[in-house]
């Protein structure tokens, strides 16, 4: 009877199997987050760089719609500089520290420690948004007293396109991080996969600067394609409901490889 009860109140094993990856899991996550919180790597790309970039851009074009762009051009690049937040957490930070994990073998000390196998994949997948929730958060507070932050014209595709493009990034960086040998390695692609669509897809000059032959290339780089979908129901200048599809569909493909790949 006594060890009938004691076993009732501890719960089925199953039961209590659940509690104990859910603790793991919790615990898993807060020293991922304690870990990049801590990188300067990461606040020098996630935070720093988008917002003094906006900044730089944003004085330079003025306040008036000109120069081959459409609206304001300040707003402009607080929206498009949101997007630039994203693709830095996905292209560059997330896979740095995946790709430093993996050649370490702290990943295989992960599975060797009994963690479960879908912890890390989401552990990672909640960071990452959360850093685009700070980064980007943190860019619009910089933006409001300098140049305002222009009110979405269509607020639910903007949180679409939004909520698509940081999945997406985030679980690309996932992916990469588990299929580069090295951080350095991991750096190094990320660097050629960010610089150029931020320079012509996203924070650079404005697409009818550019040539036709550069702007359709920059029309089909999938961060460009994110911002798109952000940037246009944001300011007004469509629904860009394409480049939320081609997103959402990047976003699935992307997360369903990374959770694959991720796997303990």
């Amino acid at each position: 009877m006594t060890e009938t009860a004691a076993s009732s109140d501890r719960g089925s094993p199953d039961e209590v199997a659940t509690v104990t990856d859910r603790s793991a899991s919790r615990r898993l996550f807060a020293t991922e987050l304690r870990l990049l919180a801590r990188d300067p790597f990461t606040v020098v790309f996630v935070v720093v760089f988008p917002i003094v970039t906006m900044l730089i851009l944003g004085a330079s074009f003025g306040t008036e719609p000109a120069h081959g762009f459409p609206v304001n051009p300040s707003h402009w690049y607080v929206a498009s500089y949101f997007t630039v937040v994203i693709g830095a957490i996905g292209l560059i930070m997330l896979q740095v520290h995946i790709a430093s994990y993996r050649e370490r073998g702290v990943l295989r000390r992960f599975a060797a420690a009994g963690f479960p196998r879908w912890s890390f994949a989401m552990a990672q997948l909640a960071v990452g948004l959360i850093a685009v929730a700070v980064g980007g958060g943190l860019l619009l507070v910089v933006a409001t007293p300098v140049y305002g932050v222009p009110t979405p014209d269509q607020p639910a595709r903007v949180l679409a396109g939004i909520a698509a493009a940081a999945v997406a990034f985030v679980s690309i960086g996932v992916l990469l991080g588990t299929i580069l040998p090295s951080a350095r390695a991991a750096q190094s692609v990320g660097l050629l996969l960010f610089f150029p669509s931020f320079l012509v897809g996203v924070g650079g000059p404005p697409p009818s600067a550019m040539p036709d032959w550069l702007r359709a290339v920059a029309d089909r780089l999938p961060l460009a394609v994110a911002n798109r979908a952000i940037r246009e129901p944001w300011l007004g200048l469509g629904t860009a409901a394409g480049a939320l599809v081609v997103t959402i569909v990047i976003a699935t493909a992307a997360t369903a490889l990374a959770g694959r790949r991720s796997a303990l």
